[in-house]
């Protein structure tokens, strides 16, 4: 067997073929004694018939078929892994010459994982979003631990006031008609959240428990029931309950109950020193991804529709997953959006192309810098997804399997092409205005 190859371009390879003639009889051979039990021939029992005859009455080609996908698929796999060659879609196979007695000769066009042209991608001077610590982040922290400490006690010697959880009855009605989801009882309301109609709960401070009243109010000009939507509606409304939110003093008491602290001061410490782990964490995330935004965007690739396609055909896989962890099926979601898998797979095409050319150029870096994990490597990327996944080290480095392994080791081997990114780039403050727009977006 021989074969040549031939580059057509930058991501589609020519692959020629040869296969000698005693090779391809042989595989003729293989196939008339694998399929002769199926194939009647008049006269003779089932597989008995000779493969002269079987040849006569069906023709000569009858078993080429069979034979070619035998021979070609394996001469296609060991071309493939000769020439390190990684296919992104089916090849396209034209047969040249085919026939007992004579050498096989076929070709193929396949698309392959393009080659990148990298563009500057060291000491890269990109914008990214630099977050500071401030009070208000440490304050914003503690009060949500001092929103976990309170408590709920009922009162019932005053009337309703702003910041109250009251417990009521109501009925909606407008030009004296109930309408759908105006109606309910031992509801839940905070007053001032602004849950309800504006105005709704300003008209309930002052009621007392068991007390009952009108409340006017208009539904907004955009509503997302039509039929409603600037309406003037009455609400009967009753007072079944009243309840308060009494938060604990921020002292040193407070830091013992909720931490392991024994003074609010070294508390206050911790959640300091916790912001600011994470702040950093976060500034550096956005630094490595403006680098490789960078490093992308100046790389040139041409991408086969292939990887795209199965990139957005992926991400529609990791929706469906997703949704099912909250209980939802695609098929529901489908149809109470009106959409078909189709549209899904269209949607994610833009950003399933961003993701395959980021994966080609960091691929791409890592080879121009012979990059490769060592096994300290390994094992801190191994650690750290452990740590991620909230299980035992040792526990579960021991139930990985050669696939996962594999993948930690391209985790680790990435790590080290974002280290090289950053060594030596220059990380501007992102204005404040590019920031809005980029939330905004």
């Amino acid at each position: 067997m021989s074969h040549t190859y031939e580059k057509v371009s930058g991501n589609k390879a020519k692959l020629t073929f040869t296969i000698p003639a005693e090779q391809f009889d042989e595989a003729l051979q293989k196939t008339f004694l694998k399929m002769r039990g199926r194939i009647n021939v008049p006269g003779f029992r089932k597989g008995k018939a000779p493969r002269k005859m079987i040849e006569t009455m069906y023709g000569e080609s009858v078993f080429y078929d069979d034979a070619f996908e035998a021979v070609a698929q394996e001469a296609y796999d060991a071309a493939v892994k000769e020439l390190d060659l990684h296919p992104v879609d089916r090849p396209d196979v034209q047969v040249d010459e085919i026939g007992a007695g004579k050498d096989l000769q076929f070709h193929l066009e396949v698309f392959v994982r393009p080659d990148v042209t990298l563009g500057d991608y060291k000491n890269l001077t990109v914008e990214a979003e630099q977050r500071k610590l401030t009070d208000e982040m440490v304050d914003a922290r503690i009060s949500q631990d001092q929103d976990k400490a309170s408590r709920t006690i009922d009162v019932d010697d005053r009337p309703v006031q702003e910041g109250d959880t009251v417990n009521l009855d109501y009925a909606g009605t407008v030009d004296g008609v109930a309408f759908d989801g105006g109606t309910a009882s031992g509801q839940t309301l905070k007053i001032g959240s602004h849950q309800f109609i504006e105005g709704f709960e300003e008209q309930m401070i002052g009621m007392n428990i068991g007390e009952e009243k009108d409340l006017q109010v208009r539904f907004p000009e955009k509503y997302h029931s039509e039929a409603l939507q600037g309406k003037d509606a009455v609400f009967h409304v009753k007072v079944n309950g009243i309840q308060v939110t009494e938060k604990p003093e921020l002292d040193d008491d407070f830091a013992a109950d909720i931490s392991e602290y024994n003074t609010f001061a070294e508390y206050r410490e911790a959640i300091v020193k916790e912001l600011t782990e994470q702040i950093a964490r976060s500034n550096d995330a956005a630094a490595e991804n403006a680098l490789v935004e960078k490093a992308v965007e100046n790389a040139q690739v041409d991408i086969p529709q292939a990887m795209i396609d199965d990139q957005a055909s992926y991400m529609v896989r990791e929706m469906a997953m997703r949704m099912s962890y909250q209980g939802m099926k695609m098929e529901d979601y489908l149809k109470y959006t009106g959409q078909t898998p189709e549209d899904l797979v269209n949607m994610y095409k833009p950003e399933a192309e961003k993701r395959v050319k980021t994966d080609l150029v960091i691929d791409a870096i890592r080879k121009a810098e012979k990059i490769e994990p060592t096994e300290e490597d390994v094992e801190k990327a191994t650690l750290d997804q452990a740590e991620r996944s909230g299980m035992d080290a040792e526990e579960f480095k021991k139930n990985l399997t050669d696939e996962q392994k594999e993948y930690l080791k391209d985790n680790a081997a990435i790590r080290k092409v974002l280290d090289l990114l950053k060594d030596g780039a220059e990380i501007l403050e992102k204005k404040e205005q590019e920031q809005t727009e980029k939330t905004e977006e």
